[in-house]
Formats: C-alpha cells, structure tokens, sequence
C-alpha cells in the first residue's frame, strides 16, 4: 500500500486555540513526544492507538480524546488504513494544570454531546469573521471537559513531585533554544549524569534529549505558522540548522517543516 498524508495547520484568531491540525495518515507513527499545551482529538476514519503514561489508549468510535501537556504520549494507527484526525491545541486559560492528573486517568471521553460540539467549533473555525461564535462554542466545550474530569479530581490523592526530574526539566525549559549539556545540568543540580537521565526517564517516561527535541519541534511549528521561514525557525528553536530541524520535525509530524508552512493559512483565505 503506497503511504498517504495530508495535514493542515493554522492558528485562528481565537483566545485559547493554540493551533488547529488535521491530517491524514495511512503509515506515519508518531514517536514519544510531549507537548505543553492539552491535546484534544478526534478521529473522523480508522483508528489511533497510543501510549500515554505507560498506559495503552486507543480512540473508540465516536470518542474524544483529551491529552494532557507535559505527559509523554506517541500514536499510530490500529488499521492498515490509517486514520483521519482533528485536533485543537488548546492552552492552559481553558483547563488549567490541577486537571492533567485527571485527564491522564482517563483520556478518551465517551460523550456523543461533546463531540458534536468540537466538531462544530471545527467547523467555525473555518470560516474567518466566525470567531465570537467559535469562542461561545470553546467555551461550551471547556466547560463540558471540566465537568468530565471535576469528579476524578475530588477523587484523586495529592502526590508529591519527583524533585530532581522537576528540575532538570526546568532547566532544559529555561535553556530551550540555547541547550544545556548533561555534564552542566548535573553540575548545576548536584547530581550523577546518569542518575539524572534515570530520575528524569522514571518519572516522565521519556529520556531528556527527546523531551528537549519535542519542545524544540513545538516551538518550531508555532514560528512556521507565525510567518517564520524554515530556516529562521530553525535557528529560533534551537536546532543547529535548517537539516537538523527538517529530520526531527518529519520523524514527529510525518511531514518537512516547509510543507508544514504551506498550510499555514487561514481557511477561506
């Protein structure tokens, strides 16, 4: 079977929409990867199966899949015939950080009401000069998520964080685009290399170099759409050039930088 992708990206002009993302992909698999705002899904032909906190998820028919930020999650399709999927990135004004332990106890929502309304905002925001509406339906949709996720919250103990892990992600969060050896990190946090790669691993489920690459990604894909060329979104990210981004950003996305910065338009325009 010959590979098939499409994806579409833009960022409307809606408070709290990070970046719209459809796609289509019959082969692509996304490796371990993170991102800092909430993920919410929904998959319109096959299927995706995917790992979030070493737990296995799949997106059953007709549900909505909320993927929380700062929790390592990859994904790939469960059919030969891949999947149709679109995807609101959404930042923390809509759901803030007290509900990421909720939504990574249960990802994916089966509430036929809620789909119907992401599909709707979907369908908004297509349509430049529709924002107040895409804003009411944001709205509706946020506090439908709240609803879902409230119950687990009262429900859920207090943990105590990882220290060490937590701070070396600070620090690789700081130092984004200018990067940090492990030798300085260790320095700074008094701490073994090698225990540092296995508290960080432990307690977020992925290695320190792909974090760094995933936020590095992220940070990319919002320049592409801001306007930035692929080479100047290199640099601004952090990744030594042009080639450097272009491998990561595909291994991720499925897709180059370049192309990924065609679709950067407003729908309608």
């Amino acid at each position: 079977m010959v590979a098939r992708q499409h994806v579409s990206a833009w960022r409307p002009q809606v408070p709290g929409v990070v970046e719209v993302f459809h796609a289509h992909f019959t082969e692509h698999t996304y490796p371990m990867h993170v991102h800092d705002v909430w993920t919410l899904l929904i998959v319109d032909d096959g299927a995706v199966r995917y790992d979030l906190d070493r737990h296995a998820r799949g997106t059953p028919h007709d549900t909505v899949s909320l993927l929380p930020p700062q929790v390592p999650h990859n994904g790939s399709p469960s059919t030969s015939q891949g999947f149709r999927k679109r995807v609101l990135y959404l930042d923390l004004s809509q759901l803030d950080e007290r509900y990421i332990g909720p939504a990574v106890d249960g990802p994916d929502l089966a509430d036929p009401l809620l789909r119907r309304r992401v599909g709707q905002l979907h369908a908004t925001l297509a349509h430049p000069g529709d924002e107040l509406e895409a804003e009411s339906r944001l709205a509706l949709i946020g506090e439908r998520l709240r609803d879902h996720l409230r119950p687990r919250l009262a429900d859920r103990p207090r943990q105590s964080a990882p220290g060490l892990a937590h701070a070396l992600r600070e620090l690789l969060d700081d130092r984004l685009r200018h990067g940090m050896t492990l030798d300085a990190a260790a320095q700074v946090l008094h701490a073994h290399p090698t225990h540092l790669v296995r508290a960080f691993s432990a307690a977020f489920g992925i290695a320190p170099h792909q974090y760094l690459m995933a936020r590095r990604v992220e940070r990319a894909r919002r320049l592409l759409l801001d306007g930035r060329t692929p080479t100047t979104a290199a640099t601004e990210a952090g990744f030594c050039d042009q080639s450097h981004l272009t491998r990561h950003f595909k291994r991720l996305l499925g897709v180059t930088p370049g192309r990924y910065a065609r679709t950067g338009r407003t729908p309608g325009r």
